[in-house]
């Protein structure tokens, strides 16, 4: 049987901007240090802003830095260094699908810069830990908590899964169309399925849900382009369809915190 391990590590700074692919990271409550504790949101309604709406993001990079705070680079457009905001400075509104929060907004600067590359008017604002969403305590714990992740501090994809996929599809697909903070090599395709809890090298992980999928999985990371053919959703649609939604990758929750590192070996414990 062969050896399960984590094969890559990828951290998004900012809510819908591109990945950071790392050899290693630290793990705090949020799930890696720096991982969407960023988000775009409309200037009046203070309403998330992703790419399902502006594949656009998709070419938007945004540096996460010890500091905590951000480099932002994008074609056409010289970097701009934000730092961290105030905690309980400038507090600005914004809603998470059903959440609502207030959290530091980053200033007039990163706006104008943001504004500019997206074409619409929008403001740059950060979550520090302390004003973290709660996760759905249908899948959580109370107390358990998710910076800007659309419900869950992390995601794993096992490497097979994308690969049978692929075949399905007739081309190869890029990982990050899914978006995955942890990849694990070694399982069957779809085994990640039936895994209920984890141990990568000395951390524990629960699995809480599948991650549901939509319009966003369309989207060449490379490029910012919609796939005409709605690939690779099309086939997903076909065979990982349940109760209306198409499943692909598990939501997971992190029980410690601690130093992940890509090779780890990756135990199920449930």
């Amino acid at each position: 049987m062969p050896v399960m391990q984590l094969a890559a590590l990828y951290r998004y700074p900012l809510k819908s901007g591109k990945a950071e692919s790392l050899a290693s990271a630290r793990l705090d409550a949020l799930g890696l240090v720096g991982d969407r504790r960023w988000m775009l949101v409309e200037e009046g309604s203070g309403r998330f802003l992703t790419q399902r709406l502006l594949p656009q993001m998709s070419q938007l990079s945004a540096l996460w830095n010890a500091a905590g705070g951000l480099t932002l680079s994008a074609p056409g457009h010289d970097s701009l260094d934000v730092p961290l905001p105030d905690a309980d400075g400038n507090l600005r509104g914004v809603t998470v699908w059903r959440d609502s929060l207030r959290v530091p907004d980053a200033g007039d600067a990163a706006a104008e810069w943001l504004s500019a590359f997206i074409g619409r008017a929008c403001r740059l604002v950060q979550v520090p830990e302390s004003r973290a969403r709660q996760v759905d305590t249908g899948y959580a714990q109370p107390g358990d908590k998710v910076a800007f992740a659309d419900g869950f501090p992390l995601l794993l994809i096992g490497q097979a899964s994308l690969d049978d996929l692929s075949a399905r599809v007739g081309r190869p697909l890029e990982m990050l169309r899914f978006r995955p903070n942890l990849v694990v090599q070694g399982s069957a395709a779809f085994a990640e399925d039936g895994w209920k809890r984890i141990r990568i090298g000395a951390l524990e992980f629960e699995v809480a849900k599948g991650c549901s999928r939509c319009v966003l999985t369309t989207i060449d990371p490379q490029t910012g382009e919609r796939s005409a053919d709605r690939e690779p959703l099309t086939t997903l649609k076909t065979y990982r369809e349940r109760d209306g939604e198409v499943y692909f990758g598990q939501n997971l929750l992190p029980r410690g915190v601690g130093e992940l590192q890509v090779g780890m070996p990756v135990e199920v414990l449930a």
